[in-house]
């Protein structure tokens, strides 16, 4: 199987399946003489961890994890650095009855067709459970990030959309972001989700979500003008994230309704004579390379299709079928995938970091 790195010069690699004895990742290009310990990663990972209220998943999983090699006294060596996170609560059972099913909406039939084999188990290697990596990735990239000009990069996500229901602009409070389960950064709107998302878990059901990460404190001159736009390194990294089928950056979509006059993001002359814009339709990404201005990118997170409402399906044999899916499911997979759209951000931060670095930039 290819496609299981990401990166340049930071560049990680995960492994591992949702039932499988464990999973983690390998990042490699990490700088040496970095202070990274298991407590300041498992920082971040316990915001992704299942179980932690009635609206994700119940799987009981720690997500503890074990630093196996690139660290020496507490700080990076500058070789490959092994996480590794322990499964501790699979059940296996649950999968019996779809094993020879493939669960519409989900990768199952498109497995099958390209590998003749699947790890029915929760997903295997499709699993979301794979996204635990990337936060611990996450977390390396952060402590490089520290080391970057000005050593003030902050990224920060909410979910701003569950199902039809948009947060209220005007009540955004980052600080509330982590006073409910929802990641959510308007208190009105995160009380709304909760009675609306109680409905959709009772029935069985699912859906989806929208995410907003924010890079704030990038420099200005990341990125590449053709082929390896942080843009475009932004959105694939976002459209890696299981269930992901939409990405925009800045205006996004809704530039297409502005004209030139409303898009242009005007400049003037701030006090200590750099360019100020006045605005941040662009996302802080021009021509694909950072502005100086907040990095914005949102992702549409589709429902998940493990639902208990029998949908019609094929099996492996070429029947027709039905089917339900039993076992431990999100009711919305976009609110875990808040601290994962973080991490993400932060290793392609990191790695155009260190490609401007490697220029002299």
């Amino acid at each position: 199987m290819a496609g299981n790195s990401f990166g340049t010069l930071f560049r990680f690699t995960t492994f591992g399946e949702s039932h499988g004895p464990a999973i983690g990742c390998i990042v490699d290009g990490v700088p040496s003489r970095l202070h990274l310990d298991e407590v300041f990663i498992q920082t971040f990972l316990d915001k992704r961890k299942p179980g932690q209220s009635k609206y994700v998943t119940q799987r009981r999983e720690p997500d503890s994890v074990q630093i196996k090699s690139g660290v020496f006294e507490g700080l990076t060596t500058g070789t490959p650095i092994m996480l590794f996170i322990e499964n501790e609560d699979q059940r296996s059972k649950d999968y019996g009855d779809i094993k020879d099913k493939f669960r519409p909406g989900h990768a199952d039939f498109t497995y099958d067709a390209k590998y003749g084999i699947r790890d029915y188990r929760g997903g295997g290697r499709s699993s979301a459970r794979e996204t635990a990596s990337r936060v611990a990735a996450g977390a390396v990239a952060r402590r490089v990030l520290e080391t970057a000009p000005g050593g003030g990069i902050s990224i920060r996500a909410a979910m701003v959309q569950m199902g039809p229901h948009k947060v209220d602009r005007s009540r955004w409070d980052w600080a509330q972001v982590d006073q409910n389960p929802f990641f959510c950064p308007d208190p009105v709107m995160a009380e709304q989700w909760a009675e609306y998302l109680d409905g959709i878990r009772k029935a069985g059901s699912s859906v989806g979500a929208v995410i907003e990460v924010v890079a704030s404190g990038v420099p200005a001159g990341w990125g590449e003008p053709i082929y390896d736009k942080l843009d475009s390194d932004l959105a694939q990294a976002m459209m890696t994230i299981n269930a992901v089928k939409g990405v925009e950056i800045g205006a996004g979509f809704d530039a297409a309704s502005l004209t030139g006059e409303e898009n242009a993001d005007q400049m003037r002359l701030g006090p200590d004579g750099k360019p100020v814009f006045l605005s941040n339709h662009a996302g802080g990404i021009l021509g694909g390379i950072s502005t100086g201005q907040d990095i914005v990118v949102r992702f549409a997170v589709k429902p998940t299709s493990s639902i208990l409402t029998p949908r019609q399906t094929v099996d492996r044999f070429g029947n027709e079928a039905d089917i339900l899916t039993k076992g431990r499911h999100d009711p919305c997979v976009g609110i875990r995938a808040v601290p994962v759209g973080e991490a993400m951000m932060a290793t392609v931060l990191a790695d155009h970091f260190l490609r401007a670095r490697a220029l002299g930039q």
